[in-house]
């Protein structure tokens, strides 16, 4: 068994690991020579459009999503709804298509006029300097939650594969695995992470792609029965049309989009890289080509998941309760040693490609957004850019092992939807600032910003009851960010007009 031959080997394990890691550490080493607090935070806008598109496919899909895409193909969608989620997602996929067009042309235009460095600030120049606090602090803790889940993923893998093995616990696990990171961001953040996350992503791509290969050969199956079979089995469904149900196309499709508009549009730990662009018309070419290889990625992941159900029922695998478990347990159970490694740095390069990045994005909000370093030296503004990344890697110890104890995949489960309630807010204050003229009472924001989310939550507990049997998916995220569009014109100023920026 693959599993039992990696991880009775430790020195295997532990050299791969190490010369990963070394790799990385000698990027950061190329990358922070003459840097400064301006390569940290901007990369001295220097970056090449190409590395930023094809380095954002890891940031984007995270340790997380690398192994939950390919579970949820033969998952059932609900206890009342009994088919199975099968290529279902891709429908949010053809949604993002839309959510980067809407970046590339509104949303990245205002930041480069503004020359911003965090994207919060635009809140600062729009509204006031509470709803500028207020934005900032609730990416703060969506960041911090999203993060430590991540880390919290690829430090179990390492335990597993490596730790146990000399009876290391786990709060050491934790430290080495923020330590590393820390050791290859610190010094140049955001230039440095640009590089390594185009490393990641080649190997987390590398690793579905052998993985699938090598599924194809065992499975004994010609091209034409591959493609067969990604046209006609009933986990290859895309499509699904019962207005009803929680997978309804155009659910999907306008969740995509808009969940694309938060999660990268409104995140500085995404636009932080499209930033580090010399100018708006590489990053938008960017942003493009990140969106056109973005497609084929995620439905790469799926046809993966296709076959790894087909694999467990035709060699008598039980398929696991928790789907997430079926590619871990069937690549380092049921695979190959050499198949058992490429997923193992595979899941750790998904997982550190966008655990990295937060940890600079985290730096750069808290440093710009809430630090007053204009007019400090250097020296000084480096010193409080080191303290502040050495604290929040401290708060992503701290959260990880705090879901350690906790050990609670419902508790994780709610996290990350707790997490995707925060960007209602956001969404709700930039459509506002850019499509309304009116001017807002600054100190009533944050109320409505923590107001919306509560709504949010008691209108999507009782849909069905309220409307007509309608269940939220992914799209209460729109009705979050149109809450907080409809408070802030309740707390309008009357008469009084801006014109936006």
């Amino acid at each position: 068994m693959a599993l039992q031959n990696v991880f009775m080997n430790p020195v295997l394990v532990f050299s791969i690991i190490a010369v990963y890691f070394f790799i990385l550490v000698l990027i950061s080493w190329f990358t922070s020579r003459n840097s400064s607090n301006e390569t940290f935070f901007t990369g001295n806008r220097q970056s090449p459009w190409f590395v930023v598109a094809f380095g954002m496919i890891g940031a984007s899909l995270s340790g997380v999503t690398f192994i939950s895409i390919p579970g949820e193909v033969g998952s059932a969608i609900s206890e009342v709804e009994p088919q199975y989620r099968a290529f279902s997602y891709f429908q949010i996929v053809i949604g993002y298509l839309l959510g980067y067009f809407i970046i590339a042309n509104v949303l990245m235009p205002l930041y480069y006029r503004l020359n911003l460095v965090s994207i919060y600030t635009y809140l600062l120049k729009r509204y006031g300097k509470k709803t500028y606090k207020t934005g900032s602090l609730f990416f703060l803790l969506s960041q911090t939650m999203g993060a430590s889940l991540r880390l919290f993923l690829v430090a179990g893998v390492l335990q597993i594969a490596f730790f146990d093995s000399f009876g290391i616990p786990f709060i050491v696990t934790v430290t080495v695995t923020i330590l590393l990171i820390w050791i290859y961001t610190y010094r140049s953040g955001i230039k440095t992470i640009v590089w390594t996350d185009t490393l990641q992503t080649f190997f987390m791509i590398l690793a579905v792609g052998i993985t699938i290969f090598f599924l194809v050969r065992e499975l004994d199956l010609s091209f034409a029965d591959y493609t067969r079979l990604l046209e006609d089995h009933g986990y290859s469904k895309i499509f699904f049309w019962d207005w009803k149900s929680s997978k309804y196309f155009w659910k999907q499709f306008f969740a995509g989009a808009f969940i694309v508009v938060v999660m990268t549009g409104l995140d500085q730990n995404m636009m932080q890289k499209n930033l580090t662009c010399k100018n708006l018309g590489e990053a938008k070419k960017n942003m493009y080509w990140f969106s056109a290889i973005l497609v084929p990625v995620n439905f790469l992941f799926l046809s993966l998941g296709l076959l790894l159900y087909i694999y467990a029922e035709q060699n008598g695998i039980g398929i696991p309760e928790r789907s997430d478990d079926l590619y871990p347990i069937l690549a380092l159970n049921h695979f190959s040693v050499f198949i058992g490694i490429v997923f193992l740095l595979g899941i750790i390069a998904a997982a550190f490609s966008s655990a990295d990045s937060a940890l600079t994005a985290l730096t750069t909000a808290f440093c710009v957004d809430f630090l007053d370093l204009d007019g400090k030296t250097e020296k000084e503004q480096k010193r409080a850019r080191l303290r502040v990344h050495i604290g929040f890697s401290f708060i992503l110890f701290l959260v990880i092992v705090i879901f350690r104890v906790i050990n609670n995949d419902s508790v994780i489960s709610a996290v990350f939807t707790v997490a995707g309630y925060t960007y209602g807010p956001l969404l709700g204050l930039y459509s506002f600032g850019l499509f309304s003229k009116k001017e807002v009472i600054d100190k009533y924001v944050p109320i409505v910003a923590v107001i919306s989310p509560v709504l949010t939550y008691l209108i999507s507990l009782n849909s069905e009851y309220l409307l007509w049997g309608y269940k939220f998916g992914f799209e209460v995220l729109i009705l979050n960010g149109l809450i907080s569009f409809i408070g802030l014109l309740l707390i309008s100023k009357k008469g009084a007009k801006i014109i936006p920026f």
